[in-house]
């Protein structure tokens, strides 16, 4: 469940034009499983045209940031498809994906510190050269909390062999 977001005194750990993540330390740091051990405390902030929204809390977790990168950097190779941020909470989304001019990305940010009660979107355009810099900052978080436990290949139901 999100939290009310709270004043960041230190930078972004991830910027992306308007959009910024403050990534504060892990929800459940003892924890080593898949599940649980990747939950991060964020706060996440957009400010364009005069608005700004900010929510916080357990609201991504490390997998999250993982997929984001990965999607990036595909589009910074060829700026084409969409990388999109979002989680198990329904706080956040972000997508990224070319807008048909080239060197050029459009960017969707739903946020929202109550998703029962509020909806808040933004939406801008950034040089396809911006992403350098976020992936290089995503990959500094994920080497501050790499993603834990490993992902299942498959849903698959482990059954004795019959004889």
């Amino acid at each position: 469940m999100a939290q009310p977001a709270r004043a960041a005194v230190e930078a972004p750990s991830i910027e992306l034009g308007g959009f910024q993540i403050w990534v504060h330390r892990r929800q459940f740091p003892d924890v080593h499983d898949r599940w649980d051990g990747n939950w991060l405390h964020v706060t996440a902030q957009c400010a364009q045209a005069g608005a700004i929204v900010a929510a916080g809390g357990p609201i991504l977790d490390a997998a999250d940031l993982q997929r984001f990168r990965d999607g990036l950097v595909a589009i910074h190779r060829t700026p084409s498809g969409q990388a999109e941020l979002s989680g198990a909470e329904p706080n956040i989304r972000v997508r990224v994906g070319a807008n048909g001019a080239p060197g050029h990305l459009r960017v969707r940010i739903d946020l929202t510190p109550d998703s029962q009660a509020q909806g808040h979107w933004f939406e801008y355009v950034i040089d396809q050269s911006d992403l350098a810099d976020t992936i290089g900052q995503l990959d500094a978080v994920l080497e501050l909390f790499p993603v834990r436990g490993r992902a299942p290949d498959a849903w698959t139901l482990d059954l004795p062999d019959a004889d």
